[in-house]
């Protein structure tokens, strides 16, 4: 196959953070085009935990993600860990008998695919790996050694650093507002809203929660779930919490620069009902406070809704659109944990061709053109 020319990687989240850098890595001239700045969208505003534990709809998509989480280690190994990779497994436990129940039937499945999960008494997790936690002594407690959370911003501003010192083109601040074709339906040109058009003859479509409105410009219908998520920073001087962990009703992880992360499916669901932001984060500060009251000492630093970007079936839309060639989408939900599998993957399919079986049932092909 031809080596590309030109990519253009619509979206700087961490899909295409990873697509840009991998391609830039093996020699592909990349522009990267970003709308805001690299990083700072929903990558930004994830809970960006990195996990099979929660993918067990389907084997497939469970295998995806094991190999998202062996990419990250292997992604450690070569630009180092820095301030952005935390492997400091997650804990899960609820408080009533039904999701107790199956969260450890869950347990179970996982173990018999061989995925690491180990099981603790409420006491037992306060005395050896988070004491500031309040919780029932005898309360079954899962512990997924090797999950981890990830800093998005910061990893995405290594991986595009080192794309463009190694000859990559950072466009940021501007939306891309048409796609060209030829007249064989092949991508020739992006014009972005700076008034700048880009000669192309490669698109990698990673724009998130716009994936939509993207692939509307080459008149593809990509259909995608309306589901927005809240998520607040606490601001904390100094981080009472470890590691990730699935409590009761929220959701909890340390963020590096002094503060802490949560979020809630709960709470998500008030926001269609004209609860702001503030008033959102306040919910979650509250319930974090119940599980760890070192917490009622801090105060909200910012918060956000975020709409997810979650094709209509759920699970990832990634590869060629045969359709359009030079076409390609890099759109899903849990883009924490299969950036950088997404990434080498994709990569590799617009450098070589080759389509790897991984990917079979994540094609963009099953929705029509």
């Amino acid at each position: 196959m031809k080596r590309p020319e030109r990519v253009a990687v619509i979206g700087v989240g961490i899909l295409g953070a990873s697509v840009g850098w991998n391609l830039s890595r093996h020699g592909a001239k990349v522009v990267f085009i970003d709308a805001g700045q690299p990083g700072e969208g929903v990558t930004n505003w994830s809970f960006s935990w990195l996990n099979a534990s929660n993918k067990t709809a389907r084997k497939s998509y469970f295998d995806l993600n094991v190999a998202g989480m062996a990419a990250y280690r292997e992604l450690a190994r070569i630009i180092g860990p820095d301030s952005w990779w935390y492997p400091s497994g997650h804990l899960r436990w609820a408080d009533d008998p039904a999701a107790e129940a199956k969260f450890l039937n869950t347990a179970e499945l996982l173990a018999s695919w061989d995925y690491r999960v180990e099981v603790y008494t409420g006491a037992e997790v306060r005395r050896s790996l988070e004491p500031a936690l309040t919780m029932p002594g005898e309360v079954p407690v899962l512990f997924y050694p090797d999950e981890a959370w990830v800093h998005g911003r910061h990893l995405v501003g290594r991986l595009v650093g080192r794309a463009v010192a190694s000859g990559a083109e950072l466009r940021s601040g501007a939306a891309v507002c048409d796609i060209g074709t030829g007249a064989d339906g092949s991508i020739r040109t992006v014009a972005l809203s700076d008034g700048s058009c880009l000669d192309v003859n490669i698109v990698v479509n990673a724009a998130g929660p716009s994936a939509s409105h993207v692939a509307g410009l080459i008149a593809r219908h990509l259909p995608m779930r309306r589901e927005p998520g809240v998520v607040a920073r606490i601001g904390c001087a100094q981080v009472p919490v470890g590691r990730a962990m699935h409590a009761p009703r929220v959701e909890i992880r340390p963020d590096g620069d002094a503060s802490v992360v949560l979020h809630s499916r709960e709470i998500d669901a008030l926001i269609d009902t004209g609860e702001d932001p503030a008033q959102l984060a306040r919910l979650l500060h509250e319930s974090a406070r119940h599980v760890v009251p070192e917490l009622g000492n801090s105060c909200v630093a910012q918060a956000r809704v975020a709409n997810r970007p979650i094709a209509a079936d759920g699970f990832p839309s990634v590869g060629a659109v045969p359709s359009v060639p030079g076409y390609y989408e890099a759109v899903s939900h849990s883009g924490i944990t299969l950036g950088p599998v997404i990434g080498r993957l994709l990569a590799s399919e617009i450098l070589s061709g080759t389509r790897d079986e991984m990917l079979a049932d994540f094609r963009p092909e099953r929705f029509a053109p």
